[in-house]
């Protein structure tokens, strides 16, 4: 006989022992899905830049809010999403996880590790859209940031806190200078954080191979998001990777940020835009490129004491058409900045590397955030590299030359050859004292011109041997004095005996140097 009342008393037991649980989210459906976009009806209280989550576990990024409709990018599940599918608010904006485990971590613009290792265990989280500090917030720029390329230290001095452009065609270099100026700050104390938007997942292997094998992973964070990704992804990357250095920046910090490249980083943001039905401005651009990158290049700062002191100092890369850099981004940019760094096709092709066009090239902040001694004997250095340009273009016609016009011709290719520096042999600040005082003496008179590269670089290594203590005697941070030049020139003079030999008395002849000059300027 089945007992009734046992079974009604089992059942009410069980239904009191179970908890009231209410899940309360605001809810949407799907009415379109194409191309990675989604539009999305019924949902309110959208934030804009918010994190949506689409049935399925796909998330999605709010950018278009309209009255009846909320229209969305997602960052996966293209091929996925269907009309009719659910989209929930989280009511929270997309976050970027920050923290010391993030260095030497490739991690996706989210934050998820691409590299293959251990989960990243961090609590901390960032916004990846804040505001820039204000500016009673900011402190003066003027505490250099060494790029251990001689052209740039020299002539382009890039102070902590600042944002100097990198601009020049495909394939002129200009990657390899921001890898440089990032293998530069190993004992600097600067922590680097590497930005590839767009870029080939190979190019991007060979970068981290490189920062790995020198070392240079150990304060470096990559973020990822290469050609494969979807545009979403490429479009968050640089504020993902800006609100990672902020972290830094706001602990007391010095940071060097490179975003690699931005020019990539608009044609997602109007690939986004197009298929959202935003409207199509100059060169299919929406209006508001321009704020694209400004609220994303302001954040870069040298903050006061009272805000600890950090720096985010940003090297954004940007690529030309046929050394176009009056089209629509690059004078965008170029007008964010303060300053850039110009590498020309024509001097890459005829063995000048790094590739600088000294003319179009500027640093707004200048000597303030130079070393005292490199802004003593540098002041000149860009006035010859003129003069010896403009002659060089002159004598293309044949003119007969006199004795002084050759001598300026023989000594602007010898500042030209020594500007000239394979990558990755990176000098150091008194190794550039060293240079730039004898390429611009009278000693350079006994080198011939066709071996000034390869005397620039034995030099060095001679004085590293021979005479390291000539190294230690030079304080960067005040100007040499006389003393000390003749202990350069005499150790610069004697490795001339030892190298060059009686053959260094002449220079090129006058036919060779229009040829040489036409070929270096």
């Amino acid at each position: 006989m089945i007992d009734v009342n046992a079974i009604g008393k089992g059942i009410r037991k069980k239904l009191d022992s179970v908890r009231e649980y209410t899940d309360e989210r605001v809810c949407g459906r799907i009415i379109y899905s194409g191309d990675g976009v989604v539009h999305i009806s019924g949902l309110q209280d959208v934030k804009y830049n918010e994190l949506l989550e689409i049935q399925g576990g796909y998330r999605a990024l709010a950018l278009n809010l309209e009255r009846n409709m909320v229209g969305a990018v997602l960052f996966s599940g293209e091929d996925k999403v269907r009309y009719g599918d659910l989209a929930y608010s989280t009511g929270e904006t997309v976050q970027m996880c920050v923290g010391e485990e993030m260095l030497g971590r490739i991690v996706d613009p989210l934050g998820q590790p691409l590299d293959g290792l251990a989960e990243i265990k961090t609590d901390k989280y960032r916004p990846v859209e804040f505001p820039a500090p204000a500016i009673m917030d900011r402190a003066k720029v003027n505490k250099p940031l060494q790029t251990g390329i001689l052209a740039i230290d020299s002539m382009i001095p890039i102070g902590r806190g600042q944002r100097e452009l990198i601009i020049g065609d495909r394939q002129t270099g200009k990657t390899a200078i921001a890898v440089d100026t990032i293998l530069n700050q190993k004992n600097e104390n600067v922590i680097c954080i590497y930005v590839s938007i767009g870029q080939k997942s190979s190019s991007l292997a060979k970068i981290v191979s490189t920062l790995r094998s020198a070392g240079a992973m150990d304060y470096t964070c990559v973020v990822s998001s290469t050609a494969d990704d979807p545009v979403p992804l490429q479009y968050l990357a640089p504020y993902s990777g800006c609100a990672l250095a902020e972290y830094f920046m706001y602990q007391g910090k010095d940071v060097l940020i490179v975003y690699d490249d931005l020019s990539k980083h608009a044609v997602a943001y109007r690939t986004m835009s197009l298929l959202l039905k935003r409207p199509a401005g100059r060169e299919a651009y929406p209006g508001d490129v321009f704020y694209l990158h400004s609220r994303l290049l302001e954040r870069a700062a040298k903050l006061n004491e009272e805000k600890g002191g950090g720096s985010i100092t940003a090297l954004p890369i940007v690529e030309t058409l046929a050394g176009d850099i009056s089209a629509y981004i690059p004078t965008n940019v170029i007008s964010i900045t303060d300053g850039q760094i110009y590498l020309e096709s024509e001097l890459f092709n005829s063995g000048v590397r790094p590739a600088v066009n000294v003319g179009l090239s500027v640093s707004r902040v200048g000597g303030s955030a130079q070393r005292a001694a490199i802004r003593q004997i540098s002041g000149q250095l860009r006035i010859n590299l003129a003069q010896y340009r403009e002659l060089a273009i002159f004598m293309q016609f044949g003119s007969d030359l006199d004795a002084e016009t050759q001598k300026t011709l023989s000594r602007g290719l010898k500042m030209t050859d020594t500007l000239k520096q394979r990558q990755y042999l990176n000098y150091s600040v008194r190794e550039m004292i060293v240079l730039l005082a004898v390429s611009q003496s009278d000693l350079v008179d006994k080198i011939p011109e066709k071996k000034m590269s390869a005397y620039v670089e034995g030099l060095l290594d001679y004085i590293r041997v021979n005479h390291a203590s000539l190294l230690d005697e030079i304080n960067p941070d005040q100007k040499l004095t006389d003393e000390l030049k003749e202990k350069i020139f005499a150790v610069a003079e004697e490795y001339i005996n030892c190298s060059v030999g009686d053959d260094s008395s002449g220079s090129a002849s006058a036919e060779e140097e229009p040829a040489e000059a036409e070929q270096n300027g």
